[in-house]
């Protein structure tokens, strides 16, 4: 990092969050990679994420942008808030090779997330995270880099559970297998309502006390632990097995 004369600051291997306000764009220099931690809540030190406590205007070129432009459009002259508006709600610019790569990155973590959150329902057993991955290729899935993998990987569940998608790799979400148990009373009184979010039901025993095993979707988990605990004053309890 060499500092030439006047406001011009080379760097190299840099990632650049651009961000335009009040008319102008401003850029800061970050490490590769430390972005993302920063707005995940990961990486909270500017100073890990920054390769240069500066503004600018252009980072390439390293053009500082003056004091007087980014107090003015940012209504502060704390740099270092500035500089976290910019890291929050700027846009990274990333080249062709880092966009390539962050994109097969992703695309593993939905493929994996895919595979830890489903089973096959001929054998109830895990699909491979490359098949997941070979299938994604094949429903020409697109990932978007820009969009959570975890939400990405509910909406990959989403197509793979349709016709068009049953047809390319059997799939199901993995089921929650819990027990409940409650004073049966209370069981005569809210049975039906739990039952409801039940996909299947192993073991039903009521007598003075009501105890299940069943399997629900992990969606339906709250909504049963709510329902017990409320209904039953706590007398009633819901307890993980496991998964199926």
């Amino acid at each position: 990092m060499n500092k030439q004369p006047g406001t011009q600051i080379k760097l190299t291997n840099v990632s650049i969050v651009r961000m335009k306000k009040g008319g102008k764009r401003f850029e800061i220099a970050c490490y590769q990679n430390k972005v993302s931690e920063f707005r995940s809540g990961v990486e909270t030190d500017l100073s890990e994420v920054l390769q240069i406590e500066q503004i600018f205007t252009n980072v390439p070129k390293g053009l500082v942008a003056k004091k007087d432009d980014w107090t003015k459009c940012f209504q502060t002259d704390d740099m270092n808030k500035v500089i976290e508006e910019i890291l929050r709600k700027g846009e990274l610019q990333i080249n062709n090779l880092e966009r390539s790569h962050q994109l097969s990155s992703l695309s593993r973590e939905i493929a994996t997330l895919v595979s830890e959150m489903t089973v096959d329902p001929n054998t109830n057993r895990k699909h491979t995270v490359g098949m997941i991955e070979k299938t994604m290729s094949e429903l020409g899935f697109s990932v978007k880099a820009d969009k959570p993998a975890k939400a990405q990987a509910l909406e990959l569940i989403k197509k793979l559970s349709s016709e068009e998608g049953e047809s390319t790799l059997p799939i199901r979400r993995a089921r929650m297998r819990i027990r409940i148990t409650m004073p049966g009373k209370d069981a005569k009184r809210i049975k039906d309502n739990i039952m409801k979010e039940v996909e299947e039901t192993e073991e039903d025993d009521m007598g003075q006390e009501w105890e299940a095993i069943v399997q629900i979707n992990p969606s339906a988990f709250r909504t049963i632990t709510d329902l017990v605990t409320n209904e039953t004053k706590g007398k009633g309890r819901v307890e993980v097995m496991g998964n199926v």
